[in-house]
């Protein structure tokens, strides 16, 4: 397997974690913002670890600052309306596949910023992927 898949499958493990702990802080009446912030330290505490540990400057463009407060901001929401489904008394197993087509947007996004070949069985997936949002989300 090369590096790209194992790093892919690794953060669909600790990707799921992740969202699995917004259910838990949901169904737990967290206070979002709260549990956002500390998220947020936590997040930032390990960047700066990877960072030190990798001793690289930091470097970063003003485009791509712009692209991370943009991302910065998707997150928040994300994460906000998320733990608010679930606040609400979501289920798991409708909010998270139902949050999960967005990677259908980021799919999509690649096809038409960088010109990525649009193959049958891409298509296939994305369709497959939309079908079970379907049957997951009854």
């Amino acid at each position: 397997m090369n590096i790209p898949i194992s790093l892919s499958i690794l953060a669909l493990v600790t990707g799921g974690i992740a969202r699995f702990a917004w259910k838990i802080a949901g169904s737990n009446k967290a206070y979002g913002p709260s549990y956002m912030i500390v998220e947020t330290i936590t997040f930032g505490l390990v960047a700066i670890v990877i960072h030190m540990a990798q001793r690289q400057p930091f470097d970063l463009s003003p485009r791509m600052t712009v692209v991370a407060a943009l991302g910065g901001i998707a997150a928040g929401i994300t994460v906000s309306s998320v733990l608010l489904a679930f606040r609400l008394g979501g289920q798991g197993s409708i909010i998270f596949p139902i949050a999960g087509l967005g990677v259908i947007v980021s799919v999509l996004l690649s096809f038409i910023v960088y010109r990525e070949p649009v193959t049958t069985t891409k298509l296939l997936g994305v369709g497959f992927g939309i079908t079970s949002i379907i049957f997951l989300s009854r």
